[in-house]
């Protein structure tokens, strides 16, 4: 797991939330589970490249 700068809040891994996922009680339903890791797999997608230009627009500022 990882925190966020300037937060107390802790983002688990895919692997994680998948368990999650996975082995919560009741009956798993196979459509709204894949609907749930596709948002979830998208979400960190935008993460990581918001992250990434925001990266590549702080080094650009550097010079």
């Amino acid at each position: 797991m990882t925190s966020q700068a300037g937060g107390s809040r802790v983002r688990s891994t895919l692997q994680d939330r998948l368990n999650e996922l996975l082995h919560r009680p009741g009956p798993l339903d196979k459509r709204a589970l894949l609907a749930t890791l596709d948002a979830e797999v998208t979400a960190r997608e935008l993460h990581a490249y918001k992250a990434g230009w925001n990266d590549a627009v702080a080094e650009l500022r550097r010079h």
